[in-house]
Parts: structure tokens; C-alpha cells; sequence
């Protein structure tokens, strides 16, 4: 970690910090200690707590919908797609031991008057929800209403899905929530 700049180095020591431990439990002192840099040079590039925790969701939104788009990309139809987002899921919460969704994680960890971070949230949840629209537009089966009202339904089973998962520490829900998108698919 030494090779990256302070920048990085306070974004990544963060990153890992508020996915691990919470956005509550995370002080800017650890940040600090953990990233080896000065406090000085931590406001030269951050004002606050909250804008350290924006550049790491703006991070991990790159990441995630980044992943998921490669881990989908090679199905051909877009109902393959929505279905294979369900696996994709499936392998990253078991990857991250059912850590769950940051957005979820820090949303729900988060003191009222948090706008930056509220908003930020909303940005990748949206466009998750754009995306699963876009799917199923791309389909040229269903009516714009229909589109509408099925693509917020899988995004319920997605979040569902691994809001449950984390709860349970077991990939059934992504497994429900997966058999429930087939059936209103078809």
C-alpha cells in the first residue's frame, strides 16, 4: 500500500474499513493510523468523514455494477441476464462471507443529515434498477408498463435477496429469489 499515493492509500484503508466494520464504528483516527498518513494531509484532500465514506461508494458502485455487468455479459438473451445476476449474487456474498451490499451496510448505519452519502446510495441502486429495466426492454417482449412493474420487482428480489443472505449466512434467498424471477419472466 505504500506505492499509492495518500489519496488512495486514505480511499482503500477506508474502503475495506466502513465494508468491514460499518460507517458508525470507523473513526477518522483509524483511518489515519491504518492508511500511515498525517491528519494534515487527510483534509488536503478530504473535508470530512462523509466525503471520505462518498469516494468509497463511488468506488465500489464502479466495482460492483463493473463485476456484474462481465459476470452477465457472455449470456445472449436478457432473460439469461436478470437470471444470471442472481448468480452473480450468489458467488460475491459468498465471497465476501455474507458481508452483504456497503449500500445497504451504510444506509442503515447512517445519521439523518448524511445527504452526500444518501445520495450516493440512491445513484447505484438506481442504476441497478436502470439496468434490469434496460434488460428487459432489450427483450422487445414486454409493454412499457410491464417493464416498469416487472423490473421493480426483480430489483424487491435482488435486494431481498441479499439483505436475507446476510441475515442467514446461506445462499437460499438468492436461490428463492432467483426461482421467483423465472416464474414472472415467463
Amino acid at each position: 500500500m505504500k506505492n499509492l499515493g495518500v489519496k488512495e492509500r486514505i480511499i482503500k484503508t477506508s474502503s475495506e474499513l466502513f465494508y468491514s466494520q460499518g460507517y458508525n464504528h470507523t473513526g477518522i483516527n483509524q483511518i489515519i493510523e491504518e492508511a500511515k498518513v498525517a491528519k494534515a494531509s487527510m483534509y488536503q484532500y478530504f473535508r470530512s468523514k462523509e466525503d471520505i465514506a462518498v469516494a468509497y461508494l463511488k468506488g465500489r458502485h464502479i466495482m460492483w455494477m463493473g463485476n456484474l455487468q462481465q459476470y452477465i455479459a457472455d449470456k445472449k438473451s436478457s432473460k439469461e441476464k436478470i437470471l444470471a445476476a442472481f448468480d452473480y449474487l450468489r458467488d460475491w456474498l459468498v465471497e465476501v462471507n455474507f458481508r452483504g451490499c456497503g449500500f445497504q451496510n451504510i444506509i442503515c448505519d447512517l445519521p439523518e443529515d448524511h445527504y452526500k452519502i444518501k445520495d450516493q446510495v440512491q445513484l447505484h441502486k438506481n442504476e441497478l434498477r436502470e439496468m434490469v429495466h434496460g434488460l428487459l426492454t432489450e427483450a422487445n417482449k414486454y409493454s412499457e408498463t410491464q417493464i416498469a412493474e416487472l423490473g421493480d420487482e426483480i430489483i424487491v428480489l435482488i435486494e431481498g435477496a441479499i439483505i436475507l443472505s446476510q441475515i442467514q449466512k446461506k445462499t437460499w434467498p438468492i436461490s428463492s429469489g432467483k426461482s421467483a424471477c423465472k416464474r414472472i419472466l415467463n
